[in-house]
């Protein structure tokens, strides 16, 4: 593997780091951008970038800013457990979507974050705080309460005896009370958030399992508060849950693992 001049850096390692300076939200960037992003040098990022351009991983737009290119796009496709859950999920979501008019998404454990694999957004549905690809943070998104109580003890702990973000005034960041929640959702498989992390959004989310009992994602459902009671959400959200679970091949009776 070819070196750059930076000990025990390879040229990968810089491709990659050119790559993974774009997020959601942040998807056009320019030369400069990425050059602050990447601390690396002006001309190995140019050189990089362009390198990139011409494989169909970036494409440079006629401003001169660069995009996430068509070939990356259609490789991300590929990873088996997102694209599999989507194309299982799908149905269920477009029926819970049909049925109640709000926004409905379906999130994956990474690191100690949630990542939004797919959504369907209502018009009339609270602005939310993340896109499809983004991440929510576990202690105060009901995705992310639903996949960190089933992210084993480590997880809890690590997450809980760091900071603490409060988003608003409801956001809970107390470690025993939140330990109290995940314990019930451990338990129920569900959980429930009211304007923790988007004032006057309220979230209901559940597990989704696979055939090995393993919670595998969170499918959740997030309404503008006071518009919807979210115990006549709860039902549908948990039948979805049920249902996606079934397509991946959990049956009732199977013992439930963490991820």
């Amino acid at each position: 593997m070819p070196r750059t001049s930076e000990p025990g850096r390879s040229v990968s390692s810089r491709l990659l780091e050119v790559l993974f300076a774009f997020r959601p939200g942040q998807s056009v960037l320019s030369l400069a951008d990425l050059v602050r992003r990447t601390g690396l040098p002006h001309a190995t990022v140019r050189r990089l970038a362009m390198e990139l351009t011409d494989a169909g991983a970036l494409t440079r737009r006629h401003d001169g800013r660069f995009t996430i290119g068509l070939r990356l796009w259609q490789l991300g496709t590929l990873a088996p457990l997102t694209e599999s859950l989507r194309t299982q999920a799908q149905p269920f979501m477009e029926d819970l979507y049909a049925a109640l008019h709000q926004h409905v998404q379906l999130a994956v454990l990474e690191g100690t974050e949630a990542v939004i694999i797919e959504r369907l957004s209502a018009p009339q549905a609270p602005e939310l705080v993340s896109q499809v690809g983004g991440r929510l943070p576990l202690h105060c998104s009901g995705v992310g309460k639903v996949v960190l109580a089933h992210g084993g003890a480590d997880l809890i702990d690590r997450v809980l005896s760091g900071p603490l973000r409060r988003f608003t005034p409801e956001t809970t960041v107390d470690p025993g009370a939140l330990r109290a929640e995940l314990a019930d959702c451990r338990r129920t498989g569900n959980a429930s958030v009211r304007g923790e992390l988007t004032p006057g959004a309220d979230s209901i989310a559940t597990r989704i399992v696979d055939g090995d009992g393993q919670v595998v994602a969170a499918l959740s459902v997030v309404v503008r508060a006071g518009s919807v009671n979210p115990r006549a959400v709860l039902p549908p959200v948990i039948a979805s849950g049920l249902g996606i679970s079934r397509m991946l091949g959990w049956r009732p009776g199977t013992r439930i693992r963490d991820m």
